[in-house]
C-alpha cells in the first residue's frame, strides 16, 4: 500500500522545501557548545526597539483574544509613513507569507513566473505550489560587476503571454547583489501590463547611498507593481514575523481574499507598530551594519577570500569548500549559511552581526 502522502499532487510531492539557517539550540545538542553566535539567517543582532519589546509585553495580556483580523492600527501607521491608502497595504506573516498570497492569487497551471537563477529560494516554492510554471532565467556571470545578479534582459527576454508575475529582489538573497534604480525603472515600465513585478525589498532599509530604489515610489507610475517589505530584518522582529506588500488596491484586494484570517498575531501586530516609531533604533542598527560590511568585506578581501559585492545586512563569501569550512566554524560556535540549496556548494552566506561577533568570525575564518 503506498504511503498517503503519495496522493498529494504532483507539483507538490515534488517540491524542494525551504532549508532554514542552522538553529542554536540544535548546534548545543550536537556539539555541546553553549558559546554560540549565529550569522546565518540576516537577522539583526541589536533586536527589537526598547519601545517594541515594551509595546508586545503588553500585549501578552491580549493573547486570550483574536488579534484585529485588519490590522488596521499598523496599516494606518504604515499609510501615514509611506504616504498611501491604507487600502493598497496587506499584512502578512513575514513577507514569505505574502509572497505565496501572491502566487495563489494569480498563478495556476498554464501559467509562468519568472526569478532569476540565484532569486529567493521561496518564489519558486510559492509558484510550483500553484501548479503553474517557474521559468528560471541565467544570472550574471561569476566574473561581471554584479556577481550572480539579476539579468534584467535575460528576464525581459523570457517574458510570454503566459507570464503572470516577475519576481525581482533588490537588492537580492542570497547573493547581496543589486540592479541600479534607474535600469531596474526601465525594466519595470517595459514589462507588459499582464503580469505583475513582485518587487522584494526585504532589505531596503539596508540600501541607503547605493543608488537603489525605492518602491513606494513607482506605485502610482506602475500599478502592476507590488513591493514587499519586512519587520524581520532592520527592525529586528523575526522571531514574531511581521511584513507587508503595498500595491494596487485592487491587487491587495485580490491579496486579502486568499490571506488566512489572523495571520498576523496580536503580539506581532503590536510590535511592528511600536517599531516604526522609534527610528532612532533603526538608524543606529543600520548604521552598524552598513560599517560592519564595509569593514568585515575589506578584512576578508585582505584574508585572500573573494566576496560578492552586498547592499544587505550580509556577505556572500567563495571558499572553494564550502561545506568543510562551514563544519569547522560549527566547531568554533560560529554557525553561518552554506547555500549548496541554491545551486552554490562553493559559496557561504555571512549575517553581519555585532561588531565582537564579527571580529570573532574573522579569526575563525583567518585561521
Amino acid at each position: 500500500m503506498s504511503p498517503p502522502g503519495d496522493l498529494a499532487l504532483d507539483h507538490v510531492r515534488t517540491l524542494a522545501p525551504y532549508v532554514p539557517g542552522k538553529p542554536i539550540e540544535e548546534l548545543q545538542r550536537e556539539l555541546g557548545l553553549t558559546d554560540i553566535i549565529k550569522l546565518a539567517s540576516n537577522e539583526n543582532p541589536f533586536g527589537a526597539s526598547p519601545k517594541a519589546l515594551a509595546a508586545m509585553q503588553r500585549a501578552i495580556a491580549d493573547t486570550w483574544l483574536y488579534p484585529d483580523g485588519s490590522g488596521h492600527v499598523l496599516k494606518q501607521k504604515l499609510a501615514a509613513k509611506l504616504g498611501l491608502d491604507p487600502a493598497q497595504i496587506t499584512l502578512g506573516n513575514g513577507s514569505n507569507d505574502l509572497l505565496v498570497m501572491l502566487a495563489e492569487a494569480f498563478l495556476g497551471p498554464g501559467l509562468e513566473a519568472i526569478y532569476s537563477q540565484y532569486a529567493f529560494a521561496v518564489y519558486p516554492i510559492a509558484v510550483q505550489a500553484t501548479g503553474a510554471t517557474g521559468v528560471v532565467t541565467q544570472a550574471l556571470p561569476a566574473d561581471s560587476s554584479m556577481p550572480l545578479g539579476h539579468d534584467l534582459a535575460a528576464m525581459a527576454r523570457a517574458i510570454t503571454p503566459r507570464t503572470r508575475i516577475v519576481f525581482i529582489a533588490n537588492p537580492n538573497n542570497p547573493t547581496g547583489t543589486w540592479v541600479p534604480a534607474a535600469k531596474l525603472h526601465a525594466f519595470i515600465a517595459a514589462v507588459p501590463a499582464h503580469a505583475l513585478i513582485a518587487l522584494d525589498e526585504a532589505y531596503f532599509e539596508y540600501t541607503e547611498g547605493l543608488g537603489l530604489q525605492d518602491g513606494v515610489e513607482w506605485l502610482r507610475e506602475f500599478p502592476n507593481l507590488v513591493v514587499f517589505r519586512t519587520f524581520s530584518k532592520a527592525y529586528g522582529l523575526a522571531g514574531v514575523r511581521v511584513g507587508y506588500a503595498i500595491s494596487h488596491a485592487s491587487v491587495a484586494a485580490m491579496l486579502n481574499r486568499v490571506r488566512q484570517a489572523f495571520n498576523v498575531s496580536v503580539v506581532g501586530l503590536a510590535g511592528a507598530a511600536a517599531a516604526l516609531e522609534d527610528t532612532v533604533h533603526l538608524a543606529a542598527a543600520v548604521n552598524v551594519a552598513v560599517a560592519e560590511r564595509a569593514r568585515v568585506s575589506a578584512q576578508l578581501v585582505k584574508a585572500g577570500t573573494r566576496v560578492l559585492p552586498s547592499a544587505g545586512n550580509f556577505l556572500m563569501v567563495h571558499v572553494g569548500e564550502a561545506q568543510e569550512r562551514f563544519d569547522a566554524l560549527l566547531r568554533r560556535g560560529i554557525i553561518v549559511r552554506p547555500v549548496g540549496n541554491y545551486g552554490l556548494p562553493e559559496y557561504l552566506r555571512v549575517t553581519l552581526g555585532t561588531a565582537p561577533q564579527n571580529d570573532r568570525f574573522l579569526k575563525a575564518w583567518e585561521a
